[in-house]
């Protein structure tokens, strides 16, 4: 291990954990301005007190003395949230963000995983980004019909999609345009017709965002556009769409659109005005009255009738570290110098993967993933 502190790591496991300067100062007994120092760069912890600081943070000491590697540039991270999220808030998803990626590398090194297939497109207009999601589509073999599962779509593209624990639900998503894209979304929500339509704007993001910093009105319009369009194809969708008749809605039709698309009524809406099927009078009389009324504002009472759709890459993938290459989900842990505890922070709900195994030769460093995956797909 090399003995130069760095202490970017040590803000980056304390940004990760949200807590301040002062929290971490009083749990090791120094002030927070020597804590301040440390991260800055123009101090170094001894090595008992960088053994004490990595307890506190639920990581290895060895995380404080290695290289950050490569850094990614800020418009490789698509980092969306709600016009209140406190920066306490933003700098524990983009932390948490950076510390599965180094994950993900490890991951990476050792598995071969799907190769990324998303293709890329320049939009300036709607009917650019309409064009480029039936593109994206097509050449990612789903033809115009509805998508069964929207996080198989992005993991098959390459793409690794996890859910943070104990992230703010002020925070909808992130995603990182890396080597190994990576997709996190937030469970809080409760539904899974607004987590699939996450998925597809994030994805929108890889697909017409490549090197541009995202966050600001017009790109994430961009993606919610993209979003609509990729879920629902407009030369699909309009010939389905009944909800209006005689200028009021159906909502038992519109009710069996959900469940058929998979999307929330509330999108349906949305997209249903963006291709012109309604009026904006229309639009808004549907939200307000017909919604919000109902008691429909943030959640959907047939919400449950969209099945919930889980993470398959991440469960596969260490499945095959342990039965595989003996590789206990502490030991993964450790090979990225954290601890078992805070690793799961970047996980989804994973089975017991502690049972013993075969150890196979440890020089079989890299196993091919897409095989294992398609006799589990189904």
């Amino acid at each position: 291990m090399e003995h130069t502190f760095n202490g970017s790591n040590l803000r980056l496991a304390r940004s990760c954990h949200g807590y301040a300067l002062n929290d971490v100062a009083d749990a090791v007994g120094k002030s927070r301005q020597f804590i301040n120092r440390l991260e800055m760069g123009r101090d170094e912890p001894t090595l008992e007190l960088a053994g004490e600081l990595a307890r506190f943070l639920e990581v290895m000491p060895g995380f404080f003395y290695e290289s950050a590697g490569m850094l990614l540039g800020e418009e490789s991270y698509h980092f969306r949230k709600n016009a209140t999220t406190k920066v306490s808030s933003k700098q524990a998803a983009l932390a948490k963000g950076e510390l599965f990626r180094r994950f993900v590398a490890f991951i990476d090194g050792k598995l071969d995983l799907p190769l990324t297939t998303f293709p890329a497109f320049e939009v300036t207009t709607p009917e650019d980004i309409e064009r480029a999601a039936e593109k994206s589509r097509i050449a990612l073999g789903l033809g115009f019909g509805p998508i069964v599962n929207m996080i198989r779509v992005a993991e098959n593209a390459g793409a690794v999609v996890t859910t943070f624990h104990s992230v703010s639900s002020q925070v909808d998503a992130l995603s990182i345009s890396s080597k190994r894209p990576i997709i996190v979304t937030n469970n809080n929500k409760g539904s899974s017709a607004r987590i699939r339509f996450d998925i597809a704007h994030e994805i929108g993001h890889f697909i017409m965002h490549e090197g541009r910093l995202t966050g600001d009105r017009v790109s994430e319009g961009e993606a919610n556009r993209f979003a609509g369009a990729f879920l629902m194809p407009r030369s699909t969708f309009a010939k389905e769409f009944n909800a209006v008749r005689h200028n009021r809605f159906d909502w038992a039709a519109m009710k069996e659109l959900k469940v058929r698309w998979k999307v929330s009524k509330a999108a349906i809406l949305y997209r249903a005005r963006q291709l012109d099927l309604i009026t904006e009078a229309q639009y808004k009389n549907g939200i307000v009255m017909g919604l919000y009324r109902r008691g429909e504002r943030t959640s959907e009472k047939d919400d449950s009738l969209v099945p919930t759709e889980y993470p398959e890459l991440i469960h596969n993938a260490l499945s095959v570290l342990r039965n595989h290459l003996g590789y206990s989900i502490e030991d993964v842990a450790a090979a990225v110098h954290m601890r078992r505890k805070m690793l799961m922070h970047f996980l989804p709900d994973l089975p017991e993967l502690d049972a013993s195994t075969d150890i196979i030769d440890a020089q079989q460093s890299v196993i091919c993933l897409d095989t294992y995956r398609s006799r589990r797909s189904h």
